[in-house]
């Protein structure tokens, strides 16, 4: 892998700035740093970004994002992205807590049987975004 501190300083001084100080900093914006995390991850799954994913999810990790809710983050995935972009992000989110000693698989999270999954998912996010996505 590329080390970009060695090969280009100048672009990771702008980044590591914009990440570190600009983002976390704006006045009035300020997440909680799980939830800052989960959107960074869940916004690299989105746009395929799986090297610059490899780099955040030990941070994301360190700053008290749950290994349940990385997983569960990616899990959902597979319904807006497909199976075919989530699995590599599955597997490098398992390589990565595997290598932390997380032992694997994770306790169930399951809240509905398959039977009454679909049922369930559209009650959720009807709460959500609203009724019209029953229909959906």
């Amino acid at each position: 892998m590329t080390n970009y501190h060695e090969t280009d300083p100048e672009f990771m001084k702008l980044i590591e700035h914009f990440i570190l100080e600009e983002v976390v900093k704006e006045p009035g914006q300020k997440l909680p740093e799980e939830t800052r995390y989960l959107a960074i991850l869940a916004t690299l799954l989105g746009c395929q970004g799986l090297e610059v994913y490899k780099n955040i999810l030990p941070m994301a990790l360190d700053s008290g994002l749950s290994p349940v809710m990385v997983k569960e983050m990616v899990y959902q995935a597979v319904d807006y992205l497909g199976i075919g972009r989530v699995m590599p992000f599955l597997a490098v989110t398992n390589d990565i807590l595997t290598a932390r000693g997380v032992e694997l698989p994770l306790p169930s999270q399951a809240q509905a049987a398959m039977e009454d999954r679909l049922q369930k998912g559209a009650e959720a996010q009807a709460q959500i975004f609203g009724e019209h996505m029953k229909e959906a």
